[in-house]
């Protein structure tokens, strides 16, 4: 199988974080002297047990709660406003990722959460980490040489066995274009999978045939 990146390989693990008791004027200071859009609420044990960002900060100012439904219901919202503590300010429980997620599996939670970043919990609850938007982007962007080598080395050479030099493999800005020939047309469609399941692939255009065709 090919190797797909995981949450763990590109999660930040120093990770900083508030108690439940930490004051709000405290959580506001710490968030603005990190720039940092939000931090995970973890007790005693290390278990998250929520998340206060900048926009709870922000709403707490303002006095204005958010729209209704977003925190949960009416009650939850204005408890927020009038929040002294970050555990009245998290919103709880939080969306997490897990470590050994992949890095579209993330990206389709931060989409459909809307959020900019997820905490990293192991099987227990406990904090591992913090993934973003950017680390899931950055993970995105590969070299031309490294997804060719992989295309190479990997889907044509180790998974399918095709003799090195059978098929020529070009890439350019992440778009992968095979040209050669392969023993079954069959093939072609696997070829074409495994390849945009290589993180930092966009495209594939597969000009492959049988020998002699």
């Amino acid at each position: 199988m090919l190797h797909r990146r995981t949450v763990g390989e590109v999660m930040t693990e120093e990770v900083l974080t508030l108690r439940p008791d930490t004051s709000f004027q405290e959580v506001a200071a710490l968030l603005d002297a990190n720039d940092i859009a939000s931090a995970p609420v973890v007790d005693a044990d290390g278990a998250l047990v929520g998340v206060v960002s900048a926009s709870d900060v922000l709403r707490h100012e303002t006095g204005m709660p958010a729209p209704q439904g977003t925190d949960g219901n009416d009650e939850r919202a204005w408890g927020k406003v009038r929040a002294r503590t970050a555990d009245a300010l998290m919103s709880s429980p939080a969306f997490t990722a897990r470590a050994d997620w992949t890095i579209p599996q993330a990206a389709r939670e931060l989409r459909k959460r809307h959020v900019k970043q997820l905490p990293v919990v192991d099987d227990d609850g406990l904090l591992t980490g913090i993934v973003s938007r950017s680390d899931l982007l950055d993970a995105f962007i590969r070299s031309d040489d490294e997804i060719r080598r992989e295309v190479e080395q990997d889907v044509l050479g180790r998974i399918l066995g095709i003799d090195e030099g059978t098929v020529a493999v070009e890439v350019r800005d992440g778009a992968v274009a095979l040209r050669g020939h392969v023993p079954e047309p069959r093939l072609v469609p696997v070829i074409v999978g495994l390849c945009q399941g290589i993180d930092g692939v966009g495209t594939v255009d597969p000009h492959l045939t049988r020998p002699n065709s």
